[in-house]
């Protein structure tokens, strides 16, 4: 199990078997999102199962908004009936631009980072903190009020939550 502490064992170990299993190249912030929702007994994770986003349903919504996301350009999918991903064990995902630019939200969320390792709260306030990408669109597509998640989850940041 993965020290909950350590952002390396997020994005590193957790978010990267995520991206694998997916058949991604790049580790994005939709791999990070279900690598905190598995650490089920982190707080970040029971922000995220109180608002009825467990790993099993945040699966369904991305499903739900790749579908959605292909119907936009004309494009009739249904997840269910295409081949599951084939992991690729020996691909080593890079980290991805969402996943970058999720890393670089949660440093600026207040309060500012004093030093040492910052958790999954942090991460998880650096993922609700955009309206744009596929996470966001995840969060909709499960019927989620995003920044209201967001609130509370930096809420819990600032009293000290990791």
């Amino acid at each position: 199990m993965p020290d909950h502490k350590d952002v390396r064992a997020i994005l590193v170990r957790a978010a990267r078997a995520e991206a694998r299993r997916d058949g991604s190249r790049t580790v994005e912030a939709e791999h990070v999102l279900l690598a905190v929702a598995a650490l089920e007994d982190s707080a970040a994770a029971r922000l995220l199962a109180d608002a009825g986003l467990t790993e099993s349903a945040i699966r369904t919504a991305l499903n739900r908004e790749w579908e959605q996301s292909l119907a936009v350009a004309g494009i009739a999918v249904r997840m269910g009936l295409l081949p599951e991903a084939t992991p690729d064990r020996a691909r080593d995902p890079q980290i991805g631009e969402s996943t970058k630019l999720m890393l670089r939200r949660a440093l600026d969320a207040p309060p500012k980072l004093g030093g040492g390792r910052f958790g999954p709260m942090r991460i998880l306030v650096g993922l609700l903190d955009t309206d744009r990408g596929r996470v966001a669109r995840t969060l909709q597509a499960a019927g989620v009020d995003r920044a209201a998640l967001r609130t509370k989850a930096a809420e819990a940041l600032a009293a000290g939550t990791r």
